[in-house]
């Protein structure tokens, strides 16, 4: 009888304090954007990706359903991904030229506008967890290379040998794009040509954000960069306001796709600005970004966005993007092609 009695009290307790916020928590996911065709892809292999996109939603909407915070769910909800080989993010992470993992990743709270970010990391071994330690425990935004690992070691993160991301599909690849490039080079020089045209280089992020039941926002997103990138090369990703993003007064995003481009259009602030100063709703500000000022401009790719309301938008302009989400009525979504 007395367990039955805490268990309605703590119920009735957490109904008020729901009561009082008036807000809903909703969620989602992306784990990259690009030429991602139904022709391509395997039954098998497809719902794997489906099956793993639903753990991730799970994992950070079950911390959301419960009262806990947004930064915790979508920590959570990248953390399954950053731990599965089907997406360029922890142990998925394409290899650089010179045949390393490098791992970016960023985190933002819309409630204070903190944000925290690693680039070019190695042994770390989940990416977002480091860049979420630079913003709670450090005075800084980003840090890079052995000085993030440092930091993420004397911060108990777990480190791992730069081994543990290694994958031999994401090898094989490398040595792939290597030899298209080589023939592309031998062409050029040929022709007597400075500037090759490199063959595609794949690209692609996991990110979440997610809005709590006490109405704050978060945003985060880790990713392996590119495949064949040199000289310590950085993307988006960890360049707040480019492809991470939160503020409680608009919107959070994460973004996927080619990082230059998103770096100067500073695409996810972009979608925040739009809300902020033309007044667009969530749906417009993300689509106005995505699908024209980005197109424009020539970058590939998408977003996930998401306000205090619960809006969602994903809008993207490839032919895919691994995306779903978990919207205010706790309805599931999974979808990878253009067509769904």
């Amino acid at each position: 009888m007395k367990r039955y009695f805490l268990l309605m009290l703590t119920l009735w307790v957490s109904l008020i304090a729901f009561a009082q916020t008036g807000h809903k928590p909703a969620i989602a996911i992306h784990g990259g954007a690009g030429t991602i065709l139904k022709e391509n892809m395997s039954a098998t292999m497809e719902a794997e990706y489906r099956a793993k996109l639903e753990e991730a939603l799970t994992a950070g909407y079950e911390i959301l359903e419960t009262g806990g915070n947004s930064l915790d769910a979508v920590v959570a909800a990248i953390q399954v991904m950053e731990e599965s080989p089907l997406f360029n993010a922890g142990k998925g992470a394409v290899f650089t030229n010179n045949e390393k993992n490098e791992l970016d990743a960023a985190i933002m709270d819309g409630k204070t506008r903190l944000a925290g970010t690693v680039a070019g990391i190695t042994t770390v071994k989940s990416p977002v967890a480091a860049a979420r330690a630079v913003m709670e425990k450090s005075p800084h935004v980003m840090m890079i290379g052995q000085g993030a690992e440092q930091f993420a070691k004397e911060q108990g993160l777990e480190i791992v040998d730069p081994s543990y991301f290694y994958t031999k599909k994401r090898y094989d690849q490398l040595q792939k794009i290597k030899e298209t490039e080589k023939q592309q080079l031998d062409h050029s020089n040929e022709q007597g040509s400075l500037l090759p045209q490199f063959p595609d280089q794949k690209f692609g992020t996991v990110g979440a954000v997610a809005v709590d039941q006490e109405g704050n926002l978060a945003a985060a997103t880790s990713t392996g960069g590119m495949t064949n990138k040199r000289y310590g090369r950085v993307g988006d990703v960890p360049i707040i306001g480019a492809g991470t993003y939160a503020d409680n007064n608009t919107c959070a995003v994460s973004a996927t796709g080619h990082g230059e481009y998103f770096i100067r259009s500073v695409v996810a602030y972009d979608i925040s600005a739009l809300m902020k100063y033309k007044n667009m709703n969530l749906k417009e500000a993300a689509e106005e970004v995505v699908l024209k000022k980005l197109v424009d401009f020539g970058g590939d790719g998408g977003v996930i966005s998401i306000d205090r309301a619960g809006n969602i938008a994903m809008p993207f302009n490839t032919s895919g993007m691994y995306r779903g989400s978990i919207d205010t009525q706790g309805k599931l979504y999974i979808g990878i092609y253009k067509e769904e």
